[in-house]
């Protein structure tokens, strides 16, 4: 059993969501599915894909306009959440202290945050990969985890590029995360990839030692991609 969780970014509509549910009814598959969608999408029921946030405040109430808590998440259907995805990381400038304090709430509110880390272009060229996975890790991950958590690595100068790092690459960062995770006894706990993910690579991928599924970006919203995604996954 393997992970295929889809992030919409800012895209899509409740039609091309509907469409991709309706379309995914009669897959075969032993995976965990997800669409982590816009807020405003969260309530469309399905089978076989669970839906997902992408963002979730710090706060549990109060005067914060325009930020939406786990609470509000859970009654909206939501079973998953992202936090830390480098593009917050990027354009919010959110810290592993806030993304900790995130998949806190998340996990108060029973949802499962899906915990992102990766390196920059800069981070990598200047050989700091493995040490900011493992900072990632453990200084993103709340204390005393009750409930599920899901890690996923995001080399973040891959993303939106089309460009997938090698096989070595993905273990060796999955491995370092598995390490990290086994330290903080947290054995068992499931690491995505996520960068570049498509019909055509997913299958060598997934059979990466350590590689329990994928976060999937533009793919995610194109049913003729998704669901061949979903039944290569294995």
């Amino acid at each position: 059993m393997k992970f295929v969780i889809g992030n919409w970014k800012m895209n899509g509509t409740r039609a091309i969501l509907r469409e991709m549910i309706e379309r995914a009814a009669n897959i075969q598959t032993e995976n965990r599915v997800a669409l982590c969608v816009p807020f405003t999408m969260l309530g469309e029921k399905s089978d076989i894909i669970a839906m997902g946030a992408q963002d979730i405040s710090t706060h549990d109430r109060g005067a914060y306009t325009g930020e939406i808590s786990g609470a509000m998440l859970a009654e909206a259907g939501a079973k998953y959440v992202i936090v830390g995805h480098s593009e917050r990381r990027m354009y919010h400038d959110e810290t592993n202290d806030i993304v900790r304090a995130k998949a806190a709430r998340a996990l108060e509110s029973g949802l499962t945050p899906i915990i992102c880390v990766g390196e920059t272009a800069d981070e990598r060229r200047a050989g700091k990969t493995l040490e900011i996975i493992t900072s990632g890790v453990r200084e993103s991950v709340p204390e005393n985890v009750s409930g599920d958590i899901i890690i996923a690595y995001e080399p973040r100068w891959a993303i939106g590029a089309g460009i997938t790092p090698t096989a070595d690459d993905i273990a060796t960062a999955h491995r370092v995360i598995a390490e990290t995770l086994s330290y903080m006894h947290l054995i068992g706990t499931p690491i995505l990839y996520g960068a570049s993910v498509n019909s055509k690579n997913v299958a060598d991928i997934v059979a990466i030692e350590n590689v329990d599924g994928v976060l999937v970006g533009g793919a995610s919203l194109k049913p003729d991609e998704f669901i061949p995604i979903i039944e290569n996954a294995k």
